[in-house]
């Protein structure tokens, strides 16, 4: 970037970034509401990793080449993003973790429902656009197919499980008449014969790839997919777990920490919760999970009930957030169930954010799945990690900021989910102060759900450090986590297939924390909490280190202009 202030330099190198990550991963930018490349696929192949790793390595050369000494704040956070990003990406291509591309929640077979659930092709070139996507669908297919078969060759697969439970789910998909196929009846087209293309080209194109990739993983690849759980177990496998703990906690830390972290705060949690036991009249947590667990008004046989109860709590943290933020979000947070061609994979909770327009609320999804087996005391602090005033206020937030590159507002994640996780799992623990638990079971729920976020540091850790066995982390997820064994072996498999990120929400967390206490004791009876939530969410998803770094003064300037005084 040929730009002589240092400033916009950095600006424009996250703008050219960005854009390309964007183009490199069309199907991303139409999540996002940015339609520019509607009718293309990301390359999947050799071609787009070496497209991705000359991007890295401009990017990190050019962004060290910039002199941080006479950057703003805002342009040194920028730089450092990129810096983070450009190197860990880089590195995991060294490293070939592409190979490990077996994914049962996210993977390249959910792609066409996922395009169809996000594309507006309801005109005659959006629906072309559409139509050439799922076209180019067998195509990506192969691509993945030849990745795999790479990794089979340098003896790098994934894990079994998660392989046959990729297999089952696409066997359900095939066995679907096409009109009934996901990607049919969430199709946003215009006519009945709109979508009777969609339905012919699902026919044509979708049913063979998904055909081919489910023969090449039952014919070929199974018998190969590792028996361990852990990263630990492939080629490497130690040296790509510490990456996967600093790609998706920001921080360099050793997995002999972490475990000793959740085993201590696990510790803490389970104490608060003999506590309230005690108090609502039980011996301990024990019996009073006991309790729970035979309350007939804990539980539900209907899907609706538990998509309604998530509402009600929605609404009733939005009306109680003004006491608590001085800022908004201006998009609505819709509450969805998880469709069920995939509810038996997908975790009990996710968001995804609203679009860049508008024009589509933020959703949150909750797993309705076999509902009688959800305790329903747990859905409120799912509700305020995942929605309001969790993920909803700050990814819907961070898309609504001025003045920073779009890198910042709308790719951050890619520098690692600790503060966006860090910050649902504040969000849990500041509901109670907020008032929004509405008993003492609903708490236990709350401390319920901080243990098993603790409990993923040690079984995260144990699989893929460890040598944990898939049994031993799923008992613990059940008996430490208080975890229902259906979702104790959803979340065991989703560690499986991303080493390192069930770190983030824990660790993120701790960082929020312990900023809130530093803030605090620096500016002592000015600390104003508003102030504190509203500079943690104005900057964007940020590395832990930055913000820990930034916040106190971030906090002081806040406070000091509305004083009409001069931060100290």
């Amino acid at each position: 970037m040929s730009n002589a202030d240092p400033n916009a330099a950095v600006n424009e190198l996250a703008d050219h970034f960005w854009e390309g990550a964007l183009e490199r991963d069309p199907v991303y930018a139409t999540i996002l509401g940015d339609d520019r490349w509607d009718d293309r696929l990301p390359d999947l192949g050799e071609a787009g990793r070496a497209t991705d790793e000359a991007a890295y390595r401009e990017t990190l050369a050019e962004a060290q080449a910039i002199d941080p000494s006479g950057l703003d704040p805002e342009q040194v956070i920028t730089r450092d993003m990129l810096i983070l990003v450009a190197s860990t990406h880089l590195e995991a291509l060294e490293k070939k973790q592409y190979q490990l591309a077996i994914n049962h929640i996210f993977g390249t077979q959910t792609m066409p429902v996922r395009i169809a659930q996000y594309q507006i092709a309801d005109t005659p070139d959006g629906l072309e656009a559409l139509l050439a996507r799922f076209a180019a669908f067998p195509a990506a297919i192969d691509q993945e197919i030849a990745t795999l078969r790479e990794g089979m060759a340098d003896g790098r697969t994934s894990a079994a499980i998660p392989v046959r439970r990729e297999i089952e789910q696409i066997e359900r998909m095939l066995a679907l008449p096409s009109q009934s196929f996901p990607a049919v009846g969430m199709a946003h087209v215009a006519d009945d014969a709109a979508r009777e293309r969609v339905r012919a080209s699902v026919e044509t194109h979708l049913y063979p790839a998904l055909q081919a990739l489910r023969d090449f993983l039952t014919d070929e690849y199974e018998a190969q997919a590792r028996p361990e759980p852990g990263i630990s177990s492939t080629p490497g496998g130690e040296e790509a777990y510490r990456l996967g703990i600093r790609m998706h906690t920001t921080i360099d830390t050793t997995p002999d920490e972490v475990h000793r972290f959740g085993m201590e705060d696990l510790a803490h949690i389970e104490a608060e919760k003999d506590e309230i036991a005690r108090r609502a009249g039980y011996r301990d947590r024990f019996a009073y999970a006991r309790a729970l667990g035979e309350d007939p008004a804990n539980h539900t046989s209907s899907r609706e009930r538990i998509i309604e109860l998530a509402s009600e709590q929605t609404a009733r943290a939005f009306a109680s957030a003004p006491a608590y933020f001085g800022r908004l979000p201006r998009a609505d947070c819709e509450v969805k169930a998880v469709e069920e061609y995939r509810e038996r994979e997908v975790p009990p909770a996710f968001y995804m954010p609203p679009s860049i327009d508008g024009s589509r609320a933020g959703q949150y999804y909750l797993n309705t799945y076999q509902p009688e087996q959800r305790d329903l005391h747990k859905i409120a602090s799912i509700t305020f990690h995942e929605a309001t005033p969790g993920h909803h206020f700050q990814l819907a937030i961070e898309m609504e900021l001025t003045g920073l590159p779009a890198f910042r507002t709308l790719g951050s994640r890619m520098a690692g989910a600790a503060y966006s996780e860090g910050w649902g799992l504040y969000c849990e623990r500041l509901a109670d102060e907020m008032g929004l638990y509405q008993s003492d079971a609903e708490r236990i729920g709350m401390l319920d759900m901080q243990g098993f976020r603790a409990a993923r540091l040690v079984v995260d850790s144990g699989l893929h450090d460890f040598g944990w066995s898939r049994a031993r982390a799923i008992e613990f997820m059940h008996e430490r986590g208080s975890m229902p064994l259906v979702d104790a072996e959803i979340e065991v498999d989703r560690y499986t297939i991303w080493p390192g990120q069930a770190l983030s929400y824990k660790i993120g967390q701790r960082e929020i924390e312990r900023a809130r206490r530093e803030a605090s004791e620096f500016m002592g009876d000015r600390f104003d909490l508003r102030a504190f939530h509203d500079e943690v969410l104005a900057h964007g998803s940020v590395p832990l280190a930055t913000l820990r770094r930034e916040i106190p003064g971030w906090v002081e300037a806040a406070v000091a202009a509305r004083e009409g005084a001069p931060a100290r």
